[in-house]
Order: C-alpha cells, then structure tokens, then sequence
C-alpha cells in the first residue's frame, strides 16, 4: 500500500526477490499539471508495468474494497507513504500490518519526517518498520537503520536516500517475519521527540528575522518542493520568489533590517537575516522555471530597491 515515488523502489525490491505482492493498494489518479490531466500515482505506474492488480479505493472502508481485500489472503500487509488505515484493514492480515517510515521512530512521528529532520538541522536520521496500531507511527519496532544527513543536503536527495535503505530495510523485515526470527519492541519513551506535521504553505515562508543558518536549513528542508518561499517588494511591485539553494555568507549584517537584499545586478544576490546574509544561489519567481540567480537578475532591474519580509 502506497502512492508516491518513495513507495516503488520498495515494491520493486520485494518483487526482486521473488515475493508473491498479490495486489497494490494506491490513491486514486489525481488531476495534474495545467490541463489538469488525470494523473497515476508512481506506484500504480509501477505495478501495471509489472502486471499486478491495482487497487485505489476512494474510501478505506468500502465495503467493496474490504470484500476484495480479503478474498486476496494476503499474509501480510506492507505500507510504504499511504493514508491512515482503518483497523478493520490493518487488523486482517495473519501477520500483521508493517509500516515503513522516513525517521528513526519515535522522533519525527508524521506526514513530513523527511523535511523537518533537516528544517530542524539535523545530521543524523534513519528509516524504521514497525507494527500499524490505532495511534499514528507509534507501533512496536521491527528494525531501524541510521542515514546521515549531508551538510549541504536537500530534502530530495535525503529521499532518494532514505527510499533505497528503506526498501532495503522492509526487505529484511519481510524475511525475519517470515522466518519467524524477529520480535517488535515498544518504542522508547522520551521526552525529546520533535514533531512532523503535515507543510502547509504558512510553514513554507521565510522568516529572515531569524539566524541565517536557520533559514539556510528551511531552503534545504523544502528543496525542491514545496520550496520555501519570501515575497519581494518595493514601493509599487511585488514579487513571490522560491528560493532552493543558498549558501550563509561570511559577512555579518552589521544592523541592517532583516529582508535588506544586496546585489551587483549581475551575479550575486543576499539577503540580510538576524546575524549574516544568506547568498541566493537558485531560486524560482512565481510562474516560471527554476533558474540561477544570474539568471534571474539579468531580467530583474533595480533589485535592491526591493525588500523581503513583512
């Protein structure tokens, strides 16, 4: 069960290595793009290139849907990126319900582990499976394995990793499961779990009242997408900008107003944070493509009339 493109190298690696995936539970397609075409989601794309049956309920307790799922006999459900499940759903397989998450659990229970272990500076995560009960990501733990985060590393490329020791990881469950060598343990209880919520866009603006660093890790936290995001303004324009690649520059701000942006107008572009400026380096205006700041401000004239900020 899962839709994104971190649930395929999963489901590729199970079938690799001659598992029977009776079926594969994805979200419905959705309109995309600006004709707004009905898109498949990653998975299903997947799983009809390699011939298995597709299921993509709108509701988790139709009762169709549930019919289907258990005429199927699956030992074993594996959910990689999916919805919440019902119990009625995680409850029917004979050996449970495995759930596969983007963080070493319990830190970083919810939608955005991902993007908010690097929002919040981190240099260490990791991928856990663990047992589906009613409570959100807080099931016993079959295993778990560490993955460093790159000084410089964006929220894309930490996917990419933590999908490939992922799928690795969900393997290695699947065969102890199998050969009944493996047990869960609870998770440990701590007081010092950060959070990972859903982003929505209010938690994607730029704030440069705060220190550069920390607006250089909400970039790479929201690279490449959703994006964090500032608007630029001057007495008669705006603009909203993406900004997915910057850099803390070396020289202090020296009091000058959060959101002040120096330039050449040629090929270099800072914004002033709380302590230093932070050097954008790639960024995307509203409606158009990703582009380097020389190119942007070879079509932007008078920059440093504009500010950035409320």
């Amino acid at each position: 069960m899962g839709t994104p493109e971190f649930a395929v190298e999963p489901l590729r690696v199970l079938l690799e290595n001659g598992y029977n995936i009776v079926a594969v539970v994805a979200a419905p397609d959705k309109p995309a793009g600006r004709g707004r075409e009905l898109k498949q989601p990653e998975v299903k794309q997947f799983a009809l290139a390699h011939h298995l049956p597709v299921l993509q309920p709108e509701k988790l307790r139709d009762e169709n849907f549930i019919a289907t799922l258990k005429s199927l006999n699956a030992d074993l459900f594996l959910v990689v990126a999916f919805r919440m499940l019902p119990e009625i759903v995680w409850s029917m397989p004979p050996k449970g319900t495995v759930n596969l998450h983007a963080s070493l659990l319990p830190d970083y229970r919810g939608a955005a582990p991902i993007n908010h272990a690097i929002i919040n500076g981190e240099t260490t995560t990791g991928v856990t499976t663990f047992v589906i009960t009613h409570e959100i990501d807080t099931g016993e733990i079959f295993l778990q394995k560490k993955v460093e985060i790159g000084i410089d590393e964006t929220a894309g490329e930490l996917h990419d990793k933590l999908m490939i020791a992922g799928a690795s990881l969900l393997l290695e469950t699947v065969e102890k499961i199998e050969s009944g060598e493996i047990k869960p343990f609870s998770q440990p209880e701590t007081a010092d779990i950060h959070p990972a919520p859903k982003l929505f866009r209010e938690n994607c603006e730029i704030d440069w009242n705060l220190p550069a660093e920390r607006v250089r890790n909400l970039i790479r936290g929201l690279s490449p997408s959703p994006g964090a995001w500032c608007e630029l303004k001057n007495d008669t324009k705006s603009l909203q900008i993406k900004i997915l690649k910057a850099s803390v520059d070396s020289e202090k701000t020296n009091g000058e107003l959060s959101g002040t942006i120096c330039s050449n107008g040629k090929n270099f572009l800072k914004i002033a944070c709380a302590d230093r400026f932070l050097n954008v380096e790639e960024l995307q205006p509203q409606g158009k493509k990703i582009m380097p700041v020389k190119a942007f401000l070879a079509g932007f004239r008078d920059i440093t009339s504009y500010r950035s900020g409320k």
